[in-house]
């Protein structure tokens, strides 16, 4: 993972809400069409640039099926995220810088 797309992740967790996004659809353990809006009481497009924000970073992603695009966490990229985070705590930093 280079540095760059560490930052993205890191910025894109750098918001409660973008963080609670994730965590429920990590407890959902399945893709989720629209019903993301209704949980948060912010606006459709509030909560759809916040889900921009994780698309982008790559966290999450969303496929369109029909007229809805349902969202879930990718795993690969979380476990890459995830193994960053903990090589810190040990001082081995074997990632791929810019």
């Amino acid at each position: 993972m280079t540095t760059e797309e560490l930052a993205k992740i890191f910025k894109a967790l750098g918001h409660s809400t973008r963080i609670q996004i994730v965590e429920h659809l990590l407890h959902r353990n399945s893709c989720i069409c629209g019903e993301i809006v209704g949980i948060f009481p912010f606006s459709q497009s509030t909560v759809s640039q916040h889900l921009k924000i994780l698309k982008d970073s790559g966290i999450v992603s969303g496929e369109i099926e029909g007229p809805k695009t349902c969202y879930c966490v990718d795993d690969h990229i979380l476990k890459e995220f995830k193994d960053y985070v903990s090589s810190l705590n040990h001082g081995d930093q074997d990632h791929e810088t810019v």
